[in-house]
């Protein structure tokens, strides 16, 4: 459809398209109307599409270059405050629980960890009430809220109040800032009321976030080898395969993975992975989790030819480039190993010990513990009974620790970007948490003398970045000549002038 000025007339021209509704055409009709009503206001310029992507780009890196100085600053600020904080542990204080706030007890006084916090709707904040002047503390409901460990991290990381406050003035395009612990707790600024679930408890754990896994470790190859022999049936399977699925929930897509089960003989868990490391993606990682929840028992279990499959998997993939050519472990999940397995760690581990091997001792019964505990300590990784299905994300979490450790000596102060995803843990409804974004976060190490050597990781910062904020710095009119997403509003071409316009933009 197109109009010609000289003749002061609308005609349409179809050349093998699709015939147009009649209320498109009323459309059509419609937007070339309003242009002709303001025809003489209307200004068309020409641009330079190389020019404009330039110019975006510039913008784009400038506005990710802030929100990277302001983690540097949050992470400078946290290891400062570790420094100059000395471990007591008989420390009692006070901290705001994001949970508590606001609540009094029967006789109408604060309950402990409580106290008044004003909360005010923020629209910048997704109109919810947060405090933009103080930051406050959320603490899993399987983490004590008063351990000596907590108190001291929550004290210590006042510190960090002020330099909340003073990025969010520098760059009040900021959202949420926060301090994920290694202890557990997780500061967060602005201020919030944190809703628990329907049972009334709190599942989040920012060591779970992709965000601290990522700026934790550098990226991995892991093996997760499962024992599902006789021996492992009723609560032991639960309790393994709940430990798997936590595993697969510290992967990320940076991370390559594939799993094993053995009994009598080896077996993948999916054969179209057989030899193979895989992304661990989203897709896979739930694929995975279903196909681990249909693992039955049966056998005797014999370990040493899946450790050999493991260190195969691993060996191969170091020796082709492939994987993420960087950490590599093997988790043995089992209630106990019996065989002879120095042998199998001499021909393919030994004395390098590239590959880290995790062990996890499943059930209350400790015979085979030395044994278990013996591959872990020999293989550069690290031993863990879980006895209970509550032990497990504690326990998990230690590897995590193990693999930072280089990063901590060698203080790579590394900032990572995670990959876009969509958070409704933090919001109550789905509207608010319908928000695409993206993470930015670094590591913060104990710098004290004392702890140099040990490599302690103090936890992650970090700070949300909404996709919507790209975008605006990219206005869709101004990029694209056709609109197909956009119904009600087509495009507009002036024959005259051979441009393209957008009904919204004029």
């Amino acid at each position: 459809i197109q109009f010609n000025k000289n003749k002061d007339r609308f005609y349409f021209k179809q050349e093998n398209t699709t015939s147009l509704s009649l209320s498109d055409l009323f459309k059509y009709f419609s937007v070339l109307k309003k242009y002709k009503d303001v025809e003489g206001v209307v200004k068309i310029e020409e641009v330079n599409g190389e020019e404009l992507v330039k110019k975006f780009a510039e913008e784009m890196e400038e506005m990710l270059g802030r929100k990277m100085k302001s983690v540097k600053r949050l992470a400078e600020a946290a290891e400062d405050a570790d420094l100059d904080h000395e471990y007591n542990e008989t420390l009692e204080f006070d901290y705001y629980n994001s949970l508590l706030i606001n609540k009094v007890d029967e006789d109408g006084n604060p309950v402990p960890l409580g106290g008044e916090f004003p909360l005010e709707q923020n629209e910048h904040f997704n109109k919810l009430p947060v405090n933009t002047q103080q930051s406050n503390i959320q603490v899993p409901t399987n983490v004590y809220n008063q351990h000596t460990d907590i108190l001291n991290g929550v004290y210590m990381s006042e510190a960090l109040n002020d330099i909340f406050i003073e990025n969010f003035q520098k760059d009040p395009t900021l959202t949420w800032q926060y301090f994920g612990s290694s202890t557990g707790f997780f500061r967060l600024y602005p201020g919030i009321q944190w809703t628990p679930d329907e049972n009334g408890v709190v599942t989040f754990d920012c060591r779970n976030r992709n965000w601290y896994i990522q700026a934790a470790t550098s990226p991995k190859d892991v093996i997760i080898v499962v024992d599902v022999s006789g021996s492992m049936k009723g609560l032991r399977m639960t309790i393994a395969k709940h430990t798997i699925n936590t595993i697969l929930d510290t992967l990320g897509e940076n991370d390559f993975v594939n799993i094993i089960a053995y009994s009598d003989y080896v077996r993948y868990v999916e054969p179209c992975f057989k030899g193979i490391l895989v992304q661990a993606d989203l897709d896979n990682r739930e694929h995975f989790k279903h196909l681990v929840d249909e693992l039955h028992v049966k056998g005797e279990g014999k370990v040493k030819n899946a450790m050999k499959e493991s260190f195969r998997i691993l060996n191969e993939a170091a020796a082709l480039g492939q994987g993420s050519l960087c950490n590599q472990a093997i988790m043995l999940i089992t209630d106990g190993a019996m065989e002879d397995f120095k042998d199998v760690f001499e021909e393919f581990n030994w004395p390098e010990r590239r590959v880290r091997v995790f062990t996890y001792l499943i059930g209350r019964e400790l015979t085979f513990a030395e044994n278990v505990k013996w591959i872990a300590c020999n293989n550069k990784g690290y031993y863990t009974h879980v006895s209970t299905l509550a032990d497990v994300q504690e326990n998990v979490m230690e590897y995590l620790h193990v693999l930072s450790r280089p990063m901590v000596i060698n203080h790579d102060h590394d900032i990572i970007w995670t990959e876009a995803y969509m958070d409704s843990v933090m919001f109550n409804t789905q509207a608010q948490s319908l928000l695409l974004m993206t993470s930015v976060a670094m590591p913060v190490f104990s710098k004290k003398e004392e702890t140099l050597s040990h490599g302690i990781l103090l936890g992650v910062v970090g700070t949300d970045v909404a996709l919507r904020e790209l975008m605006r710095l990219a206005p869709r009119y101004k990029v694209s000549p056709l609109c197909h997403t956009c119904p009600g509003y087509p495009w507009l071409r002036l024959s005259h002038h051979q441009q393209w316009l957008h009904p919204v933009s004029s």
